[in-house]
């Protein structure tokens, strides 16, 4: 009977299941090692994309990390029913499961698979002014996308792309106002689609967090740079403590939320301790955290705050101990490249591409060099999908085609996949060749300074140096181990 249903009746089904399993916690925990083993038979049987076994090891045990976290979010309460039902009927349901139905109509149509997801910054202003900001917003900034504009976009993809996950950054999105409108609104608007939204939490209060339990598609993740003297000394005196006040509301009211660390020279090792980890994972009751790494393109340009690559190497090694031995899910965004099959920017499948509060499109947050605008495509009748074919977006994925080695041959490096950071004289080139423009002025003044161009190459040449041999022991070398990793739930 169940081979007549059709594919989105039995993910119904699924979810349906799922959710009563939930509530029970011996069928939680069946469920558990269900979803553990289906895991491992992708990553580590299956093997679609043919990666090293390495890699997939990571991927596989990443992944069911963030599961025992959510079942112990589970198991203690801490989800609240509408956000239970949000994670299952649309994360699990339209985002993970549904991925496969969802692309080949627009693989039939477009000879390629859509990206996942889009970012939108809706506005650039925010209500703190941290030092080396990427998208240098302030308060006295006002450039903010209609509301319309926002709409639109986000109907088109979900309509053409089948896309269900949407990411929202900023500025500090929940100052957003348009059109009478504002940022839970569009939670409101789109209950068919999954939120991540990186905050800067000092706006949540107990009201909002009831609020965002209530709607159940939401899951912040709020930046801290460490403990209260990392985080005041670069977002303003008394930021940690409204920080804090923000996670305590949304544990309290059942909304999943996260951590998101901007790692810089000064906070590198504070970041991955113990210490940090049992505050905010424990005490705290985060279910994620995500590694972003000082980019050196926005507010006060300077090479001086990234990372070293001597620190980007222990930052590594820290992660992959985590993943393997801590069971949390804790990602560096550039050392986690294994995790996403590497860089995931200019509309890759299973990727993304940015549109910020002025309609600018561009390969990624982190890229703010434009290659159209959305306000100018609505005007002229074009498409979002149509970006996907500018010239730039086209070699910037075929660059990552090759470097993931698609094409038979062997992968680069995972651990430093990133065309603007790890390779820079191959971004460069490309912004320049095909004309991109910049998003802002420290944009356009790094693009045009040969100065930071070499600094960056000269980066990257020495990062190659210190991850390379890491990338051999972890992956190259780790093959036949990772070839016996056996499911953890039996």
């Amino acid at each position: 009977m169940l081979e007549k249903l059709s594919r989105s009746a039995k993910r119904q089904l699924t979810v349906t299941a799922a959710d009563l399993a939930l509530r029970v916690g011996p069928i939680r925990r069946m469920a558990l090692d269900w979803g553990d083993r289906k895991l491992h038979r992708f990553y580590m049987i299956e093997n679609g994309q043919r990666l090293p076994l390495g890699v997939q090891e990571l991927r596989y045990l990443a992944l069911t990390n963030l599961l025992r976290g959510m079942e112990k979010m589970f198991a203690e309460g801490r989800i609240s029913a509408a956000a239970r039902k949000g994670i299952l009927r649309v994360f699990v349901g339209e985002v993970i499961m549904g991925a496969h139905d969802n692309l080949v109509p627009f693989l039939e149509r477009h000879g390629f698979e859509p990206p996942s997801f889009l970012i939108v910054s809706p506005t650039q202003r925010c209500n703190l002014f941290c030092e080396g900001c990427y998208a240098a917003s302030s308060s006295k900034d006002l450039a903010t996308l209609p509301w319309s504009t926002v709409t639109r976009v986000l109907r088109e993809k979900h309509d053409d792309w089948g896309s269900h996950f949407q990411v929202i950054s900023g500025g500090e999105p929940f100052v957003y106002r348009s059109e009478g409108k504002e940022l839970l609104d569009l939670f409101r608007e789109f209950p068919d689609q999954y939120f991540m939204v990186y905050t800067n939490g000092t706006l949540i209060d107990e009201a909002m967090a009831r609020e965002l339990a209530r709607l159940g598609n939401v899951t912040p993740a709020i930046s801290v740079e460490g403990f209260e003297p990392e985080t005041d000394a670069r977002r303003g005196a008394g930021v940690f403590n409204k920080i804090e006040r923000a996670m305590r509301a949304l544990r309290a009211a059942g909304v999943p939320f996260g951590i998101s660390v901007t790692a810089t020279r000064k906070n590198a090792d504070v970041i991955l301790s113990d210490g940090l980890l049992d505050h905010y994972f424990g005490e705290m009751g985060a279910l994620y955290a995500w590694v972003f790494q000082y980019m050196p393109i926005g507010r006060s340009i300077t090479l001086d705050l990234m990372v070293t690559p001597d620190q980007r190497k222990r930052m590594l090694e820290r992660q992959i101990d985590l993943i393997r031995n801590r069971g949390i899910f804790f990602i560096d965004f550039w050392n986690g490249g294994p995790l996403t099959a590497g860089c995931m920017s200019a509309g890759r499948d299973a990727g993304y591409f940015h549109v910020d509060w002025n309609g600018d499109i561009s390969p990624c947050v982190f890229v703010p060099y434009a290659v159209d605008n959305v306000k100018e495509m609505h005007r002229d009748g074009r498409p979002l999908s149509s970006v996907l074919h500018h010239p730039l977006f086209e070699a910037w994925r075929s660059w990552q085609v090759e470097y993931r080695g698609d094409c038979g041959g062997e992968p680069g490096n995972l651990f430093r996949p990133c065309p603007m950071r790890d390779h820079h004289a191959f971004a460069h080139d490309a912004l320049v060749k095909f004309g991109a423009r910049p998003m802002h002025e420290d944009a356009a003044r790094a693009l045009d300074d040969p100065e930071y161009r070499d600094g960056m190459v000269r980066y990257g040449e020495s990062l190659a140096a210190e991850l390379d041999p890491v990338w051999r022991k972890e992956i190259v070398e780790r093959e036949a181990i990772a070839a016996r990793t056996a499911p953890r739930g039996g």
